[in-house]
Order: C-alpha cells, then sequence, then structure tokens
C-alpha cells in the first residue's frame, strides 16, 4: 500500500462499534499509510471545518450495522466513501459474535481479526 488511506470506524455503543475500532485501531498500527477518523468529532463538526482534510485520501466506512451510519455521517458531511465494510453483514459468515459493546472476550478477538481481514482485502 502506497498511499495514504483513512478508515471510519463505527462508534456506535454497540459489540461490532466496538469490534470495529479496535480492529481499525490494531490495523493503523501494523500500516503506516493508515489513518483513522474519529466519527463523533465528525458529527460535531457543524461548521464543516473538517470536511476538507475528510476529502484528502479515500475513505473505507467500518459500519458496525445495517444502519450504516458511518456513510450517513460522511455522505451528509459531503465527503465520498471508497469502499465500505459492514461489520455484521461480514461477521453473519462466522460462528462467533461480540456480545460486549465495552470488553472483547476471545470471541471478540476473533471478530476483530475477521473485520481487519476484511480491511486488508479491501485494499
Amino acid at each position: 500500500m502506497n498511499e495514504k488511506i483513512a478508515l471510519a470506524p463505527c462508534n456506535g455503543m454497540s459489540p461490532n462499534g466496538l469490534v470495529c475500532r479496535v480492529a481499525v485501531g490494531d490495523f493503523k498500527k501494523e500500516n503506516e499509510n493508515v489513518i483513522s477518523i474519529c466519527m463523533g468529532s465528525t458529527s460535531a463538526d457543524i461548521e464543516n471545518k473538517n470536511t476538507p482534510m475528510l476529502k484528502k485520501y479515500p475513505i473505507i466506512a467500518i459500519n458496525g450495522c445495517k444502519n450504516n451510519c458511518v456513510n450517513t455521517i460522511l455522505e451528509n458531511k459531503g465527503v465520498e466513501v471508497a469502499k465500505t465494510i459492514n461489520a455484521a453483514d461480514v461477521l453473519e459468515n462466522y460462528d462467533v459474535c461480540a456480545h460486549d459493546p465495552f470488553r472483547l472476550d476471545d470471541e471478540a478477538e476473533e471478530c476483530v481479526k475477521i473485520i481487519k481481514k476484511e480491511l486488508e482485502n479491501s485494499l
């Protein structure tokens, strides 16, 4: 991966939201050309001061559930999403799931690995 890519993880209070945030955090640590976007800050930016930065790099939206809030927030800011990953859709193909929105157990750690693999395949 030569050019920078921005990852926008779910900040929702669901187990998959936590999985998305951890997967993005781990992926960012392992890949120097990856930056992450805080969706809370993006949502709160009513003056759109962050919008130019959001348009600087291709963005992969990583949604926790089928509501696709990450995509909606970015689209409402006029920011185009290059790719979308929906953790709920990806994880329904596996025999593991996260259960707690605040702590990762062994099963949730497996979910993180699956989402990180999905990120790798998306680049």
